[in-house]
This record gives C-alpha cells, structure tokens and sequence, in this order.
C-alpha cells in the first residue's frame, strides 16, 4: 500500500523533527513500517530501498517507546488511509511447560 502525498500532509505533524546526519527521511520510513506490517517481514530481509534495516529498526524502537508510533497508526485510521495496527505477541519457549508424551518421544508400554 502506497500513502500519497495529500494523506502524508495530513499526518506529518505527528512525526518528530529529524535532527543531524539523516540517513532516511520520515516519508521512506513510514513506507518501510508498512511494508513490515503488510508482509511481517524479518528485519535483515527488509528491501534496500528502504534504507539500512538497522536505522529503520533503531527508529521504529524508539518511536515505539515514545509514543509516536500509536499516535501515526490511530491519525492513519481516523483519516480512513489505512486500518493497520502493531499487535504483538511473543511466547517463550522456556516458560511453556509440555508434558513428556506430547514431545513426540516413544511411549514407554
């Protein structure tokens, strides 16, 4: 999905100022953020034209923290441009607790 220029006027107050060396813009990076919530793509497979996957994980971290991130996806569905939403779920192998014959191991007859 492609966010065109009139609907990018309409959010861009939500974005932060870019400060220093800037090696990609807010209008590439949220092109980015959408395309991994399209394809829920890793990180290191992110398209280059995107720019650095790094910078573009460093920033949504950060954005994330802070807030700005929600403020961008709730601007973006009240102005009907997309109903995308961040939900993630993370489990833990190591507090999920299996009970022996569910492992697949033979059964002891």
């Amino acid at each position: 999905m492609k966010i065109s220029q009139e609907q990018r006027k309409k959010i861009i107050r939500l974005f932060p100022i870019q400060r220093g060396n800037v090696r990609v813009d807010n209008d590439r990076f949220l092109d980015a953020i959408i395309y991994i919530c399209e394809n829920g793509c890793t990180w290191r497979s992110l398209p280059v034209s995107f720019g650095p996957w790094h910078t573009i994980y460093v920033r949504i971290n950060r954005w994330a923290k802070s807030g700005v991130l929600e403020r961008v996806f709730q601007a973006l569905r009240e102005e009907h441009i997309t109903d995308k939403s961040i939900r993630v779920v993370s489990l833990d192998s190591r507090s999920i607790k299996v009970h022996p014959d569910a492992t697949g191991a033979l059964k002891k007859r």
